[in-house]
């Protein structure tokens, strides 16, 4: 096996990636450009791309300009996504009502993680103020 080189570029992006949870390589970027102003997108893309390769991070879902996010939560989950704010928070739907969803599409069947989308408790407060 062989191990990965540790660079400041590659443990910045790591725990970003911890903190974040969910992030674009955009986002990435755009964040750890304060402390690295040298960082091109470039180096992020490629460094994110080998931790996709080796199963450091997974694809989420995309954002609402259909950008391909990262995702640092490793075990199988599901998502809701604000479709105003575009924030994505990690759910786990119970086996039980993924069998109700799967009764309700007959002769089809879901494979893979699911995402639910609607409006977060934020963006609906602030809707109601308006």
């Amino acid at each position: 096996m062989i191990k990965e080189r540790q660079t400041k570029y590659i443990s910045a992006i790591r725990s970003y990636m911890q903190a974040a949870n969910h992030a674009t390589n955009h986002e990435i970027l755009a964040y750890l450009r304060h402390q690295y102003p040298d960082l091109s997108s470039t180096t992020v893309h490629r460094i994110t791309k080998r931790m996709l390769e080796r199963g450091d991070l997974i694809i989420a879902p995309s954002n609402n300009e259909n950008v391909t996010r990262l995702d640092s939560r490793l075990d199988p989950h599901d998502h809701f996504a604000c479709q105003l704010c575009d924030q994505l928070r990690d759910i786990v739907l119970p086996l039980d009502m993924i069998s109700q969803l799967q009764a309700l599409i007959d002769d089809c069947k879901i494979s893979g993680r699911l995402t639910i989308q609607g409006s977060c408790s934020k963006c609906i407060k602030y809707k109601e103020i308006l």
